[in-house]
This record gives structure tokens, C-alpha cells and sequence, in this order.
């Protein structure tokens, strides 16, 4: 059980997600009998996640001391921070707090969930400052990729903390917004007891280029492109689809938004007056063929090769609407998430085949992160001069060059804490700082509408049963004789093609008999030791005639 408080006068700061990772962005800082959280992000699986559709952070230790929780505080609306919130509130339901445009992009994932008339939303804006009982917080308006991002100040009863979100620092955003340097700097005058900051890009050297810097490319790409254009993006990126609105106009070509996401959002985006499309600029999809190629400009979903997406679909000459030739120009605009390097170039691949020119990445600055770097997150250091430095959001190499970013700065080591998910950061009035312990955390699968129920053991089971294909044997046996009716008959699926392998197969059967008739009356009546048995030899069996590691599956008929 995890319903405990921190010793008296101590503050704990607990990461549930988001260390030593990408994705699952979420923490706790649990004072007394207050506790707030800040994000509650979603994973990608990976390769290996077999079958998973995502991953959710394990949120046991809040839902054991939900009485405590005061606020959610959510930093921006993309997935990584955001994207699990309909899995936590079908577990609780605290007050939510966020910008305009953060609360705007999650309406729709709660209304799909049957969440939306429940879920208690509190609009907030930059420099605001709210209580939460021991805690008080300031929003403090970071530039990301994403518009409405908030770092936090927080003040505690044993000192200042400040929270970055995930920012850079952008000199001339599309919106004219920038980071609030001066608030950090205020906090560093004031005295910062620790920083937690983002580490995405703690790698790179140098800075972040700005948002702005793409537009050039837009330009230029519009001018030379002869065709239709079919640009894909984040669809959360709303200043990058106004870069392309804006682009379009100039080129006169009319837009069309393909894909639910890009949809959805831009519709939040227009109604909260975050994206400017002109009147009469926008047309649906169905008038496409209306207009000549030169004249239109499709922005849609699939940067990262997901294959039920529109980008997807008119790779593979399988979206209804619009088929890609000739003359036409596709850009992926985005950054690569990693793992998806192999379907992104699949797509590529896909469409120079049929012909069209496609820009990329790797080809042309058509994408900037959203992501701080070193140089960055030096001048955040600096400016928030913190007495204790903690790496968050990224992943553990990723955490290390941020914490050899902070030791050149002259924190201290013993300053610095390379903290996991799980680890209890525990923070006295004077002004000590420690791991203190650990409490269960990790990732929750979910798996179709089913959360939680696919676990490790699920997961390697899927991975034997893909690489190593599986054999089910199939056995009558009389369950009073223990005498075999029927069978043995192999079924195999992924390890041997049964019409090429029946000398295998044979061979096989003639082992599982040899080992029934060895097997005493008894032992036939035990079906467990029956499986195990033929378990046992059929493996031996497989493993010396053609080193496999098959999944051997026997099933009893009782008759």
C-alpha cells in the first residue's frame, strides 16, 4: 500500500512516468496531506509491445491517496502529456487546469470516452498563480511546438520549484509569444530550491532553430511545386499549419484538412482563435476535384507513416479521393518519433515510386523542433540558478548529457539527482535533497478496450509465439483409462508449413506415442502432468532436429 504521507516538513516529488523515456510524462509532489499532479502523458509501444495500442503510466500510488489530490495541472495538449488522462479519470477525478487551447484539444478525447460531464476543467492563463493547499502555483508561458505551453513555479513550504514543461527558447514565434524569460529570472532572484527540466534535445549542441525558420522552405517549395501539394504535420503543430495557411494564400492555392486529428484540432484552434484560415480558402474534401492541381494544397494526418492514416493510404494508392502522380509534391513536415523510422520510409519509398517529388527532414529544413538545446537549457539553468538539478522528459542518455550540461554550470554534484520513475525525491526546509525510496510505478498496457490486462508475461508470449511460431497437439485420451482415443494430431502455425513437413510431423507424433506408452495409468489420468510431459519431449525433440523454440501448446480432450 502506498497511502502515506512524507515525514513532516518534508516535500516528496515523485516522477510516475517520463524518466529514462519518451512519452508517459507525469509526477506527483505530495506534501502533508496535499498532493498535485502535473501531466499525465501517453506512450507509443514500441516494437516490441507486441499488439499494444498504447501505453498509460501506473497511477496505484495516486488512486491510494486520491483523497490528497488537490489538481491536475497539465503543461500542453500534446499525447506525451495529456494522452492518458481518460484512463486516469476513469480511476479519479480531480480538477483539471490548463490553457485555453490545452482544455480545447482534450475536449474531444473526453467526450469520446463519456468523460466530458464529469471532469471538473479550470481554464488558467500565463502568469495566473492558483493555491492548492500547501502548494501555489505560477503558469508561466514556455514556446514549444505546440501553442499554449506553460512551464510552473511552484512554491512550497520548503522552497521554490520550477517545472519547465517542454519548451525552447524561440526568438520569433509564429505567434509573437515568447518564453517568459523574465519570470524565470525572477524565481532565480527569488531562490530555486530545484529544477526539473525538459531534456529532449540535452544531446544537441547549439540552439533550437525558430519556428519561423521553415517558412523560407514553405516559399520556396510552393513557388517550384507544378502539382498538387500534400503536406502532413503534427496535428497538433497549429502554428505549423498556420505557416502552411499562410504560405497557401500567397500561392493562391485553396486548403483542405484530411484526417480526423487535423480536423479536430484546427476546428478547436479556429473556434479559440489560436489558427486564422481566410474565408472561402477552406474547401471539403468531396470538391477536390474542382479545383486544378496547381491550385491546392492538402494538409493531413500520417507523418509518422501510421498505416490507417490519410498519408498512408495515398502511399499505397488506397485513399479514395485523392490519387498521388505525377507532378505532384508531398512534404512530411514533422520530426521522426522514434521507432517509426521504417514506416516513414516505406511511404517515402511509396511515393517517388508513383512518381511524385517528396520532401523531407533529411532533405530540406522542412521540420524544427520544439525541444530546447544545450545551449538553451544552459541560459534556463542560469537564469533559475537552482540549488538542486533533476533531468526530466527524455531518455536516460538523454538525462546524462543534461546533468554534464548542469555540472558545467557549477552545480554541484552531490546537486544533481539522476532520478527513475518510481524513485521518492524527498526535499527538507533545509534544504537538503535525496532519493529517499521508491513506489510502484511503471506502464500499464492498454490492448483494444482492455487496460491493464495485458502485462509482461502476455508480452513475451506474444514475442515467442511471433518469432517462434507454435505447435498445438491435440489428444483424445479416455479419462477413466487413460487410454488415447484419438490424436495425436499437430497443428502448426508460424514454425513449420505442415504440407512440406509431414516426414517432421510424423516423427513428432511418433515421439508423443512413445512417451504415452511409457507414462503409467496414473500419470495418464493427471492431464498436468500429461502437458508437461509432452511439453518436455517435444521440445528436446525440436530442439535437436532443427534448433527451433517453438510454443508447444498441448491440448487434452477428455472422452
Amino acid at each position: 500500500m502506498h497511502n502515506i504521507a512524507p515525514p513532516e516538513d518534508k516535500l516528496w516529488i515523485i516522477p510516475l512516468g517520463g524518466l529514462g523515456e519518451i512519452g508517459l510524462n507525469m509526477m506527483a509532489l505530495h506534501y502533508g496531506d496535499d498532493i498535485i499532479v502535473i501531466d499525465a502523458g501517453l506512450m507509443f509501444p514500441d516494437e516490441e509491445m507486441l499488439g499494444v495500442d498504447i501505453v498509460v503510466p501506473d497511477v496505484t500510488y495516486l488512486k491510494e491517496n486520491q483523497a490528497r489530490i488537490k489538481g491536475l495541472i497539465l503543461t500542453h495538449g500534446h499525447e506525451d502529456h495529456v494522452g492518458a488522462l481518460p484512463y486516469l479519470l476513469k480511476q479519479l477525478n480531480p480538477p483539471i487546469f490548463g490553457t485555453q487551447l490545452t482544455l480545447g484539444l482534450i475536449e474531444g478525447k473526453l467526450r469520446e470516452h463519456g468523460l466530458w460531464n464529469n471532469t471538473k476543467l479550470n481554464v488558467v492563463k500565463p502568469r495566473q498563480i492558483l493555491e492548492f493547499g500547501s502548494f501555489k502555483i505560477e503558469f508561466i508561458r514556455v514556446c514549444h511546438s505546440i501553442v499554449d505551453g506553460v512551464g510552473l513555479g511552484i512554491s512550497t513550504p520548503v522552497g521554490n520549484i520550477i517545472h519547465s514543461g517542454d519548451f525552447k527558447l524561440d526568438q520569433t514565434p509564429i505567434d509573437g509569444q515568447l518564453t517568459d524569460l523574465y519570470k524565470f529570472a525572477e524565481y532565480g532572484e527569488r531562490g530555486v530550491l530545484a529544477l526539473f527540466s525538459d531534456s529532449t534535445n540535452a544531446a544537441r549542441e547549439g540552439y533550437t532553430l525558430s519556428e519561423r525558420e521553415i517558412t523560407q522552405t514553405f516559399e520556396d517549395v510552393f513557388r517550384s511545386a507544378s502539382g498538387r501539394i500534400i503536406a502532413a504535420t503534427f496535428a497538433s503543430n497549429i502554428h505549423r499549419i498556420q505557416q502552411m495557411v499562410d504560405t497557401a494564400k500567397k500561392a493562391n492555392r485553396r486548403i483542405c484538412l484530411m484526417g480526423r486529428s487535423i480536423v479536430q484540432n484546427c476546428s478547436v484552434a479556429l473556434r479559440l482563435g489560436y489558427l486564422d484560415i481566410p474565408q472561402g480558402m477552406q474547401i471539403e474534401i468531396k470538391d477536390i476535384p474542382n479545383y486544378p492541381p496547381e491550385e491546392l494544397l492538402i494538409i493531413t494526418t500520417g507523418s509518422q507513416g501510421e498505416p490507417m492514416s490519410a498519408l498512408s493510404r495515398m502511399a499505397m494508392n488506397d485513399h479514395k479521393q485523392v490519387k498521388v502522380g505525377a507532378g505532384d509534391t508531398v512534404i512530411i513536415s514533422a520530426g521522426v518519433i522514434p521507432g517509426n523510422e521504417k514506416p516513414i520510409s516505406r511511404i517515402i519509398n511509396h511515393f517517388f515510386r508513383r512518381g511524385a517529388k517528396v520532401i523531407y527532414k533529411e532533405v530540406s529544413d522542412i521540420h524544427v523542433s520544439g525541444h530546447a538545446c544545450q545551449e538553451e537549457l544552459k541560459l534556463l539553468i542560469n537564469l533559475v540558478r537552482p540549488q538542486h538539478f533533476i533531468p526530466i522528459h527524455g531518455e536516460y542518455h538523454q538525462m546524462m548529457h543534461h546533468c554534464q550540461l548542469a555540472r558545467k554550470l557549477n552545480i554541484p554534484d552531490e546537486n544533481i539527482i539522476l532520478a527513475t520513475d518510481g524513485d521518492i525525491i524527498e526535499f527538507g526546509r533545509d534544504t537538503t535533497a535525496y532519493i529517499a525510496g521508491r513506489i510502484a510505478a511503471g506502464r500499464v498496457f492498454v490492448d483494444g478496450k482492455g487496460v491493464g490486462d495485458v502485462g509482461d508475461v502476455v508480452l513475451r508470449d506474444r514475442q515467442h509465439l511471433a518469432t517462434d511460431g507454435m505447435l498445438v497437439v491435440i489428444i483424445g485420451i479416455d479419462k477413466q483409462t487413460g487410454n488415447i482415443v484419438s490424436g495425436p494430431d499437430i497443428i502448426s502455425r508460424g514454425f513449420v508449413y505442415e504440407d512440406e513437413s509431414q516426414e517432421f510431423l510424423a516423427e513428432a507424433k511418433q515421439v508423443i506415442m512413445e512417451l504415452l506408452d511409457e507414462l503409467e495409468v496414473e500419470s495418464k489420468t493427471e492431464w498436468a502432468v500429461v502437458k508437461a510431459s509432452i511439453r518436455s519431449v517435444l521440445r528436446k525433440f525440436i530442439s535437436k532436429r532443427i534448433a527451433r523454440k517453438p510454443m508447444v501448446l498441448p491440448l487434452i480432450i477428455e472422452i
